[in-house]
Protein backbone atom coordinates (compact mmCIF):
# COMPACT_ATOMS: atom_id res chain seq x y z
CA UNK A 1 0.00 0.00 0.00
CA UNK A 2 1.18 3.51 -1.19
CA UNK A 3 1.65 6.20 1.53
CA UNK A 4 -1.30 8.40 0.37
CA UNK A 5 -3.30 5.65 0.34
CA UNK A 6 -2.90 5.29 4.33
CA UNK A 7 -2.60 9.11 4.61
CA UNK A 8 -5.87 8.97 3.14
CA UNK A 9 -7.07 6.50 4.99
CA UNK A 10 -6.68 7.55 8.72
CA UNK A 11 -7.69 11.20 7.36
CA UNK A 12 -11.04 9.78 6.51
CA UNK A 13 -11.12 7.69 10.32
CA UNK A 14 -10.10 10.80 11.95
CA UNK A 15 -12.65 13.45 9.97
CA UNK A 16 -15.32 10.69 10.44
CA UNK A 17 -14.69 10.48 14.07
CA UNK A 18 -14.17 14.48 14.70
CA UNK A 19 -17.99 14.54 13.12
CA UNK A 20 -19.54 11.90 15.10
CA UNK A 21 -18.32 13.94 18.58
CA UNK A 22 -19.12 17.36 17.44
CA UNK A 23 -22.26 15.64 16.13
CA UNK A 24 -22.83 14.40 20.32
CA UNK A 25 -21.26 17.34 21.75
CA UNK A 26 -23.15 19.92 20.11
CA UNK A 27 -26.50 17.97 21.74
CA UNK A 28 -27.81 16.79 18.17
CA UNK A 29 -28.30 13.31 19.48
CA UNK A 30 -31.45 13.38 21.23
CA UNK A 31 -30.93 12.45 24.79
CA UNK A 32 -34.39 12.45 25.94
CA UNK A 33 -36.40 9.31 27.37
CA UNK A 34 -39.43 10.97 25.33
CA UNK A 35 -37.08 10.96 21.67
CA UNK A 36 -37.52 7.64 19.59
CA UNK A 37 -34.31 6.24 18.90
CA UNK A 38 -33.32 6.37 15.38
CA UNK A 39 -33.03 3.03 12.98
CA UNK A 40 -29.11 2.95 13.57
CA UNK A 41 -29.09 3.02 17.32
CA UNK A 42 -31.92 0.62 17.91
CA UNK A 43 -29.68 -1.67 15.07
CA UNK A 44 -26.62 -0.93 17.38
CA UNK A 45 -28.29 -1.47 20.55
CA UNK A 46 -30.17 -4.65 19.56
CA UNK A 47 -26.79 -6.44 18.16
CA UNK A 48 -24.70 -5.53 21.05
CA UNK A 49 -27.16 -6.62 23.54
CA UNK A 50 -27.74 -9.72 21.42
CA UNK A 51 -24.00 -10.42 21.07
CA UNK A 52 -23.25 -9.39 24.45
CA UNK A 53 -26.48 -12.08 26.11
CA UNK A 54 -24.70 -14.88 24.10
CA UNK A 55 -21.48 -14.65 24.97
CA UNK A 56 -22.26 -14.09 28.67
CA UNK A 57 -25.54 -15.96 29.14
CA UNK A 58 -24.05 -19.29 27.51
CA UNK A 59 -23.74 -22.23 29.87
CA UNK A 60 -25.88 -20.59 32.88
CA UNK A 61 -28.10 -22.59 33.78
CA UNK A 62 -30.84 -22.58 36.82
CA UNK A 63 -30.13 -24.55 39.70
CA UNK A 64 -33.49 -24.41 41.35
CA UNK A 65 -36.65 -26.56 40.05
CA UNK A 66 -39.84 -25.36 39.20
CA UNK A 67 -41.80 -25.75 42.47
CA UNK A 68 -44.70 -24.12 43.55
CA UNK A 69 -42.39 -22.92 46.05
CA UNK A 70 -39.94 -21.92 43.84
CA UNK A 71 -42.48 -19.87 40.78
CA UNK A 72 -44.71 -18.30 44.28
CA UNK A 73 -41.19 -16.70 45.37
CA UNK A 74 -40.47 -15.67 41.80
CA UNK A 75 -44.33 -14.33 41.87
CA UNK A 76 -44.01 -12.12 44.98
CA UNK A 77 -40.43 -10.80 43.84
CA UNK A 78 -41.92 -10.03 40.25
CA UNK A 79 -44.85 -8.32 41.90
CA UNK A 80 -42.42 -6.08 43.99
CA UNK A 81 -39.89 -5.45 41.27
CA UNK A 82 -40.85 -6.10 37.95
CA UNK A 83 -44.81 -5.71 37.77
CA UNK A 84 -44.57 -1.58 37.42
CA UNK A 85 -42.92 -2.15 33.98
CA UNK A 86 -44.00 -5.30 32.97
CA UNK A 87 -47.37 -5.37 34.02
CA UNK A 88 -49.39 -7.81 35.67
CA UNK A 89 -52.16 -11.00 34.79
CA UNK A 90 -54.08 -8.85 32.65
CA UNK A 91 -50.99 -7.22 30.69
CA UNK A 92 -52.09 -3.59 31.15
CA UNK A 93 -49.13 -0.95 31.12
CA UNK A 94 -48.88 1.09 33.95
CA UNK A 95 -47.97 4.97 33.34
CA UNK A 96 -44.49 4.16 33.95
CA UNK A 97 -44.17 1.66 31.59
CA UNK A 98 -45.99 4.28 29.20
CA UNK A 99 -42.99 6.82 29.33
CA UNK A 100 -39.98 4.09 29.06
CA UNK A 101 -38.46 4.47 25.34
CA UNK A 102 -37.97 1.62 24.55
CA UNK A 103 -41.09 -0.22 25.33
CA UNK A 104 -41.21 -2.82 28.16
CA UNK A 105 -42.13 -5.96 27.34
CA UNK A 106 -45.64 -6.71 28.60
CA UNK A 107 -44.38 -10.21 30.02
CA UNK A 108 -48.66 -11.25 30.61
CA UNK A 109 -48.73 -10.80 27.19
CA UNK A 110 -45.32 -10.74 24.97
CA UNK A 111 -43.94 -13.07 27.57
CA UNK A 112 -40.43 -14.41 27.29
CA UNK A 113 -40.95 -18.23 27.78
CA UNK A 114 -38.89 -18.57 24.19
CA UNK A 115 -36.12 -17.32 26.10
CA UNK A 116 -33.63 -19.93 28.01
CA UNK A 117 -33.61 -18.98 31.48
CA UNK A 118 -30.49 -18.16 31.46
CA UNK A 119 -30.76 -15.28 29.18
CA UNK A 120 -34.21 -14.26 31.31
CA UNK A 121 -31.39 -14.57 34.45
CA UNK A 122 -28.85 -12.35 32.51
CA UNK A 123 -31.45 -9.72 32.12
CA UNK A 124 -32.10 -9.42 35.61
CA UNK A 125 -28.99 -9.37 37.19
CA UNK A 126 -27.63 -6.97 34.55
CA UNK A 127 -30.19 -4.89 33.40
CA UNK A 128 -30.26 -3.12 29.62
CA UNK A 129 -28.32 -0.44 28.77
CA UNK A 130 -30.06 2.61 27.61
CA UNK A 131 -33.37 1.34 28.91
CA UNK A 132 -35.38 1.44 31.90
CA UNK A 133 -34.37 -2.59 32.81
CA UNK A 134 -32.14 -2.06 35.96
CA UNK A 135 -29.73 -3.94 37.30
CA UNK A 136 -30.75 -5.92 40.31
CA UNK A 137 -27.29 -7.95 41.54
CA UNK A 138 -27.23 -5.09 44.15
CA UNK A 139 -30.39 -5.53 45.74
CA UNK A 140 -31.20 -8.98 44.70
CA UNK A 141 -29.57 -12.45 45.79
CA UNK A 142 -28.46 -14.70 43.11
CA UNK A 143 -31.57 -17.17 44.23
CA UNK A 144 -33.89 -14.67 44.26
CA UNK A 145 -32.84 -13.45 40.50
CA UNK A 146 -33.63 -17.34 39.24
CA UNK A 147 -36.65 -16.98 40.96
CA UNK A 148 -37.65 -14.38 38.85
CA UNK A 149 -36.45 -16.06 35.89
CA UNK A 150 -38.05 -19.08 36.78
CA UNK A 151 -41.09 -17.40 36.96
CA UNK A 152 -41.06 -15.40 33.78
CA UNK A 153 -39.73 -18.44 32.27
CA UNK A 154 -42.75 -20.39 32.88
CA UNK A 155 -45.07 -17.72 33.59
CA UNK A 156 -47.57 -19.40 30.57
CA UNK A 157 -47.68 -22.79 32.12
CA UNK A 158 -47.71 -22.68 35.52
CA UNK A 159 -48.84 -25.18 37.95
CA UNK A 160 -51.94 -24.91 39.77
CA UNK A 161 -50.63 -23.68 43.17
CA UNK A 162 -48.24 -21.16 41.71
CA UNK A 163 -51.01 -20.65 38.79
CA UNK A 164 -53.25 -19.17 41.47
CA UNK A 165 -50.88 -17.02 43.28
CA UNK A 166 -50.64 -15.48 40.02
CA UNK A 167 -53.63 -15.02 39.42
CA UNK A 168 -54.96 -13.77 42.88
CA UNK A 169 -52.63 -10.37 42.20
CA UNK A 170 -53.63 -7.47 40.33
CA UNK A 171 -51.87 -5.64 37.48
CA UNK A 172 -50.21 -2.58 38.50
CA UNK A 173 -52.12 0.73 37.76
Amino acid sequence: MGKAFVLGFVTAIATMTAAVCFFVMSGALPAGQDSKPSRLEKWVAKRSLEATMRREAQGLENPLQPTDDNLTAGIALYRVHCQVCHGGTEGGVSSIARGLTPNAPQLAKDGVEDDPEGVIYWKVVHGIRFTGMPAFSETLSAREMWQIALFAKHMDSLPPGARSAWLAGKAAP
